[in-house]
């Protein structure tokens, strides 16, 4: 069974950097596409940052430039470095693991961004 565990939210300021982190356990982690969503109150959970096993990474555009998504497939963690953070990066954040179309969500950490 997968799990997946989150730390590393809380509130920061505008132009601050929070780093999340993500341990799975219960998979095979190098052979899984990782990722990072977030849902604001109100709208959709949308995609943050994606890494494939093969390495490929995809951001949305609010994030690029500003947010890093990388893993360590030896501690079966992935990270979300987030630095420049804006207020509209305010939502609960949620790691994900996906294979072969079937996905898994750890239970999300909240990212507060206000002054």
């Amino acid at each position: 069974q997968v799990q997946l565990a989150e730390s590393g939210g809380g509130s920061v300021q505008p132009g601050g950097s929070l780093r999340l982190s993500c341990a799975a356990s219960g998979i095979i982690f190098s052979v899984y596409a990782m990722g990072w969503y977030r849902q604001a109150p109100g709208k959709q959970r949308e995609l943050v940052a994606r890494l494939t096993s093969g390495g490929s990474t995809n951001y949305a555009d609010s994030v690029k430039g500003r947010f890093t998504i990388s893993r360590d497939n030896a501690k079966n963690t992935v990270i979300l470095q987030m630095n420049s953070l804006k207020p509209e990066d305010t939502a609960v954040y949620y790691c994900n693991a996906e294979r072969l179309g079937a996905q898994s969500w750890g239970q999300g950490t909240q990212v507060t961004v206000s002054s």
